[in-house]
């Protein structure tokens, strides 16, 4: 067995949402409705941080580098899933669904590691209020920003190498309407004991970690907010985490629970499956802009202002 039969390609069969007919503008509709609400949110986002010089602080940087990481997660899926649901393509070549594969995971990577460093950036707010403007240098961020951009490429490029070289015998139709590590190596007739190993210790590496690591922040954060004597000064403090707890919430609650599933659910129909998979790779690009646009006056402020001078 290997990857092409003869001279051949190796096609991969994606899949919609089962139970749905595979040409469905009503189901169309709203994924395009959604791609075209994340575009505008993380696209006015960035706009308004650069345009408006005040924002061009730490906190905001990292904020526009959330913003880009969602925008490449989104992108990643945009063409199979519209190509599915509008032109009811559902085949896809196996380097295609490679490269796929590698962006959704990469950017899925850098988006944790950015969700690290704003739970940094909270924890030096609140903990070291007098010390913020001297540790968290526009420099500072810039380098973080890199090196969490290195590792997502870094990481997730084994991945694609070690299953690239992988026989496919099996059925080929993969389990959504995109391509993830897990769905292509349940196809693999090979041994695929070196993929899931390396699979998980990249997992555990990037999220397993980053998960941790905002989760010591915040313990570090909840018991410096209650050492504040001010129940006032304590809501404003904590106020000013709200925002950055949503985003976690948002991208990591669908990602453990596809985790789960995808280890312990077999049985489950795989209905569940599709849902849990999209709301992890749709859900956070979309609401993350319009949870900040809320909760950041600045930001509401200068959309507010924006709004204004266009009707008039």
């Amino acid at each position: 067995s290997s990857n092409r039969t003869g001279s051949s390609p190796l096609i991969f069969i994606l899949t919609s949402i089962p139970g749905l007919p595979m040409s469905s503008y009503w189901m169309a509709l709203p994924l395009c409705c959604l791609y075209l609400l994340m575009l505008l949110g993380n696209c006015t986002l960035l706009w308004v941080i650069k345009t408006d010089h005040s924002l061009h602080t730490p906190m905001y940087y990292l904020l526009s580098m959330l913003a880009m990481a969602d925008l490449g997660l989104s992108l990643s899926t945009l063409p199979t899933m519209l190509a599915i649901f509008w032109f009811e393509s559902t085949s896809l070549r196996f380097e295609a669904c490679i490269v796929q594969m590698y962006f959704i995971h990469s950017f899925s990577a850098i988006e944790s590691g950015v969700l690290v460093a704003m739970a940094f950036d909270r924890f030096v707010a609140i903990c070291y209020p007098l010390r913020y403007a001297s540790v968290l240098t526009s420099s500072l961020i810039m380098k973080a920003g890199g090196m969490i951009f290195m590792r997502g490429i870094c990481v997730v490029l084994p991945v694609a190498i070690l299953i690239k070289k992988m026989p496919f015998c099996r059925s080929r139709v993969l389990s959504h309407s995109f391509c993830l590590h897990q769905d292509m190596l349940r196809l693999v007739c090979g041994d695929v004991r070196v993929n899931s190993l390396y699979g998980l210790t990249a997992v555990i590496l990037t999220k397993g970690l980053d998960s941790l690591t905002i989760l010591l922040s915040y313990t570090m954060i909840i018991r410096a907010i209650l050492n504040i004597v001010s129940q006032e000064a304590q809501a404003k403090a904590f106020s000013t985490c709200i925002s950055h707890l949503s985003a976690v919430l948002i991208f990591y609650i669908p990602l453990i629970g596809l985790s789960i599933i995808h280890r312990f659910g077999k049985h489950l129909p795989p209905l569940t499956h599709t849902l849990l998979a999209d709301a992890y790779l749709l859900v956070p690009p979309v609401l993350n802009p319009l949870v900040y646009s809320w909760k950041t006056k600045q930001i509401r402020r200068r959309i507010l202002i924006l709004l204004c001078r266009r009707r008039t």
